[in-house]
C-alpha cells in the first residue's frame, strides 16, 4: 500500500513539528521495520510537507504507526497544521529506487 500526505502547518507550529517528525526517524532507524518506506518533504514555502508511505505488511499492521514516536508525532497535528492533512492513495506505475531506500 502506498499513498500520499500533504498539509500546511502555521509557521509558529514548524520547529516542534520538525522535532517532532526527527523524533520519529530516530525510532524508524532503531526499530528498522522491513516492509515500509517513509520519506518526509518540506515544500519550497517551508511550511507545506508531504510524507510518502509504502508498506507490505501483511497481518494489516502498519509498523510506522504503532511507533510511540509517530504516535507522539500524530497527537495535535491537526492543531499545528494551517491546511488540515489530506491522505490521497498511490498507485505505482513505476519507480527508480524510491522506495527501495
Amino acid at each position: 500500500m502506498k499513498h500520499m500526505v500533504s498539509y500546511k502547518l502555521k509557521p509558529e507550529c514548524l520547529q516542534e513539528h520538525e522535532q517532532l517528525a526527527a523524533a520519529v526517524y530516530e525510532a524508524l532507524a532503531q526499530s528498522r521495520p522491513s516492509g515500509l518506506g517513509y520519506a518526509t518533504l518540506k515544500l519550497e514555502d517551508g511550511v507545506s510537507f508531504i510524507h510518502l508511505v509504502s508498506h507490505q505488511e501483511t497481518d494489516g499492521n502498519n509498523a510506522l504507526t504503532a511507533l510511540p514516536a509517530f504516535k507522539a508525532f500524530a497527537v495535535g497535528v491537526r492543531d499545528r497544521c494551517e491546511t488540515p492533512p489530506v491522505r490521497v492513495e498511490l498507485t505505482e506505475l513505476g519507480s527508480y529506487e524510491f522506495f527501495a531506500r
